[in-house]
């Protein structure tokens, strides 16, 4: 863990850091087992106001997290997973987790923020057809990737995973239609019964070499 900011939030800014951000990236893995143990509610708030601090075209702020705990995880694995659907899935320590949050984000906040005087000229205030890429989607893949890493910090794991059955998750949980899903994260304490690897753990993960392209490509 970076610094002692889970058992003292107040003082986390001022701590001494004992462990280096690139230890952080380095633990980091996605956990499909958990115990049931609950997950002090203070220490999500502070992971999401961490992850808050991520970058946002023009500030726009389009991140959304619905976070869920517990009767309301049941309801989601229901919705999501239902039971007479998992016979022999892999990862039955997934469905322990006691919190689950819903990452989601809103297009709409952007063509506000840029209708606004300081960012009309640009043109992208007309409508999500303006714009050459889905910032709102890749803020939120910034926040949410902030999110993991502070949640690997807080010595939480964490599993991130893309959704089934959004419509009726829509439904049974009130989600505006014009909130776009980016995924689910399960949250809590990782067991210590050994989990079964995901299949792409094998996967060799590629050299600096051969992402970076210098001068040309």
């Amino acid at each position: 863990m970076v610094g002692p900011w889970p058992r003292a939030w107040s003082n986390w800014a001022h701590a001494p850091r004992t462990v280096q951000f690139a230890d952080v990236v380095r633990a980091r893995r996605m956990t499909r087992a958990f115990t049931d143990a609950p997950v002090d509610p203070q220490l999500i708030d502070q992971c999401v106001d961490l992850a808050s601090r991520a970058p946002s075209a023009g500030k726009s702020q389009g991140w959304h997290l619905l976070v869920l705990e517990g009767h309301d995880v049941e309801r989601y694995w229901n919705v999501a997973f239902p039971v007479g659907k998992r016979d022999g899935f892999k990862f039955p320590g997934l469905f322990t987790a006691p919190v689950m949050a819903l990452s989601l984000c809103d297009s709409s906040a952007y063509v506000s923020r840029y209708s606004e005087d300081d960012k009309k000229s640009t043109g992208l205030g007309a409508g999500v057809d303006a714009w050459p890429a889905a910032y709102w989607t890749i803020d939120a893949s910034f926040a949410t990737m902030t999110f993991l890493l502070a949640l690997e910090d807080a010595s939480l794991g964490a599993l991130f995973f893309a959704h089934a059955n959004e419509a009726d998750l829509r439904v049974e949980f009130s989600i505006p239609n014009h909130m776009e899903f980016l995924g689910a994260i399960a949250i809590g304490h990782r067991s210590d019964v050994e989990e079964p690897r995901g299949r792409s753990a094998s996967r060799a993960r590629r050299s600096s070499a051969s992402i970076i392209h210098r001068s040309h490509w």
